[in-house]
């Protein structure tokens, strides 16, 4: 009898202890899900804001897909195959007063997240892989948008460069991001995670021994 009770008991403190573990982290993943967790190159996430960096200066990045989305903003990767609009507001004043440009082109050589403007190649090749480009000009009131029109799931750089005339530098940011793509291991790991969290809940709680002199509290009569 002895031996089933503590065994009972053990087993109790490790779901108790799995089940904490699960709402932890599918809380998390609620948490994460308004924008994408996965944000790469020069777009990062901030306090659940989507940030661009353009050298020293930033700007917040938001994506939308109105027409089946409605409001929901997603960070970088757009998730159906269908139009799409990228806007972007300047939160360094100086972007103001420079001359920006915007272009997204189609990832031809598998680059992936880890995409460089060296990695895009010449002036050539990066204009012949071009699908989308915005032409530099300034934006005083510190805000643009694109609308965007894929056709097919792909991956894709979107390539952003402010020039500033008084020093004569041009800042770029760049950051791969994908269309219609399933999102495999972002959901994986989650599912890894709380599989790790249950088994090191199992492999650390005592499995022999009363818990406290409370537990068995009632149950010796």
């Amino acid at each position: 009898m002895w031996p089933l009770l503590m065994s009972t008991c053990s087993r109790v403190g490790v779901v108790q202890v799995i089940t904490s573990a699960v709402c932890c982290v599918s809380l998390s993943i609620g948490i994460m899900s308004p924008l994408d967790a996965e944000a790469h190159g020069g777009v990062s996430i901030e306090d659940d804001t989507c940030i661009m960096t353009i050298g020293p200066y930033r700007a917040h990045f938001s994506g939308y897909q109105p027409k089946l989305r409605a409001s929901e903003e997603f960070c970088e990767d757009i998730p159906v195959v269908a139009d799409a609009i990228i806007v972007l507001d300047f939160i360094s004043r100086p972007l103001r007063t420079m001359q920006v440009d915007f272009r997204i082109v189609r990832d031809v050589n598998n680059i992936g997240v880890n995409a460089t403007y060296a990695d895009l190649g010449s002036a050539a090749d990066i204009a012949a892989a071009t699908v989308v480009y915005r032409a530099a000009e300034r934006y005083r009131n510190g805000n643009f948008e694109v609308s965007l029109n894929f056709d097919s799931a792909g991956s894709f750089i979107g390539v952003m460069t402010a020039a500033d005339s008084a020093s004569g530098t041009v800042y770029i940011s760049v950051f791969p991001f994908s269309v219609g793509k399933s999102n495999l291991w972002g959901s994986l790991k989650w599912v890894l995670a709380v599989l790790a969290l249950g088994l090191a809940a199992y492999v650390f709680s005592p499995k022999a021994g009363p818990r406290s002199p409370a537990v068995l509290k009632g149950t010796s009569d």
